[in-house]
């Protein structure tokens, strides 16, 4: 078992020692760092300090749990000529992400019966579930458009506004896909699931800005105190999972291939035929994923604009930041006091640039990046903010959520006997679920304390406290 050495009250190292060729660091508190004992976090995070090329330290943040190669909450930087690229450290759920946006309204405004409305009506017009289609059936030209252009695609015919690609990490789009990269497999099952919201922990959310930490930035970020808003969590549904399963495929028959001692660690050179093959197929598949997002955000718009009977200026459902999960992107970072281009793979976990990025709008060009940090159904998430100590210290990553505490089979069986939509509604929170098993799976108790994950971050210095929200109404596939 990996030991951890204390290096403040948010810090933790691993050191380096065999094979590991950097040491890692744990974004953590006593509990939490307790809780990493029970399962192969610390194992998994060992493995990615030993691959090649890497930029250390390897890193972990609060929310970390065990994962598929990477622990869910991993962070690894490596050099693009020694280093390797990982599905691995990418996951199956390529660009799952998150976006949040402000209305003009307070939540007051809307009242109870008009949430169990926006609800059912929420429910009812988003596809949600497992396999569940789209409302988007896309022709082959079209669907290869969207692995380019991401949500630019979805802007271009009427589905949100060019503020909407402003406020999107990458501008909604990673550059270097190619959809030929992209087997004939994933793209069927992309075709018909555009404008789809998934399952597990997938989910929209109306909420109200409960309070404010730091009124600068929440300025910036144009929300305010009682203000009604809308979280949104989705990925790149079937499509970016078939990249990941194909590629790990290939990799394991491939001459090229890197195998490490954890099989699920296996990797690429970068420049590679079929390092080159993978970043552009994961390319095209977070591309997917951020159009995914845009045509949910305006099937949202545009049912509270019917529920709530107002128009798209009253309304003002507008974009705050929309930021990818499960990436492996090409960076710049200071090393050693130089600049210096990475690829850094974040595997549940978020980017949180600092003030003064140029990859930041203008608008936020004072503060830094929103850094968006969904909870569970019944508790919490909150608004932070990326800092200069996470440029620096990071590689500009933070958590991008509370993190699980139980498996989902552990969930499930915790959950037995129990009526979860009325112990939620007991919390005033408005719940539809295309089925029980997702929202057993989801339970508030299968997370984390997402207050505490945020404590750590904040007391690091990685990711400060700007708002906190509440959830009122929750939509789950």
């Amino acid at each position: 078992m990996a030991k951890l050495e204390k290096i403040d009250g948010w810090r933790w190292r691993m050191p380096q020692e065999g094979e590991m060729r950097c040491p890692a660091v744990v974004y953590a508190d006593g509990e939490l760092t307790r809780a990493l004992e029970g399962d192969g976090t610390l194992k998994q995070l060992r493995g990615v300090a030993c691959l090649p090329g890497i930029v250390g330290p390897a890193l972990a943040m609060p929310d970390a749990h065990q994962g598929y190669g990477f622990p869910i909450g991993g962070v690894g930087a490596f050099d693009p000529v020694e280093g390797i690229v990982s599905p691995g450290g990418v996951g199956y759920d390529i660009n799952c992400g998150v976006r949040l946006l402000r209305s003009k309204l307070m939540a007051d405004e809307v009242g109870e019966a008009r949430l169990t409305a926006l609800a059912d009506a929420l429910a009812a017009s988003v596809p949600a579930g497992v396999g569940m289609g789209g409302a988007h059936q896309l022709a082959d030209k079209e669907l290869n458009q969207i692995l380019v252009q991401g949500a630019a695609w979805a802007v271009g015919r009427g589905q949100g506004t060019a503020s909407d690609l402003e406020f999107c990490e990458a501008e909604g789009a990673l550059p270097g896909a190619d959809p030929t990269a992209v087997s004939s497999r994933a793209l069927q099952r992309g075709r018909g699931q555009a404008g789809s919201l998934g399952a597990g922990n997938h989910f929209i959310e109306l909420a109200v800005v409960e309070e404010i930490y730091d009124p600068r930035a929440a300025e910036a970020f144009g929300l305010s105190q009682g203000m009604l808003v809308l979280w949104l969590h989705s990925g790149s549904r079937g499509l970016g999972h078939q990249v990941c399963d194909d590629y790990l495929k290939r990799l394991a028959k491939d001459p090229d291939a890197l195998r490490p001692p954890d099989r699920q660690l296996i990797a690429a050179p970068p420049a590679s035929p079929v390092g080159r093959d993978y970043l552009a197929a994961m390319a095209a598949a977070a591309n997917f994923a951020f159009n995914n997002r845009q045509l949910l955000s305006q099937a949202c718009r545009e049912v509270l604009g019917r529920v709530l009977g107002l128009g798209p200026a009253a309304l003002g459902l507008g974009l705050v930041y929309d930021v990818a999960h499960n990436v492996a992107k090409r960076e710049k970072h200071l090393v050693g006091g130089k600049q210096k281009e990475l690829i850094v793979h974040r595997k549940g976990a978020t980017r949180a640039l600092g003030p003064g990025h140029p990859e930041l709008p203008g608008r936020y060009q004072g503060v830094g990046q929103p850094v968006l940090i969904p909870g569970d159904m019944g508790t919490a998430s909150y608004v932070c903010v990326g800092t200069a100590r996470a440029m620096a210290e990071t590689f500009a990553s933070a958590a991008h959520g509370a993190g699980r505490a139980m498996s989902r089979t552990q969930a499930k069986k915790a959950a037995r006997g129990r009526d979860l939509r009325a112990e939620l509604a007991a919390r005033h929170v408005v719940v539809r679920a295309a089925s029980g098993k997702t929202l057993a799976e989801e339970m508030p108790e299968a997370y984390k304390d997402v207050d505490q994950v945020v404590r750590v971050m904040h007391g690091a210095g990685i990711a400060t406290m700007v708002a906190k929200t509440r959830p009122l109404a929750v939509v789950k596939g």
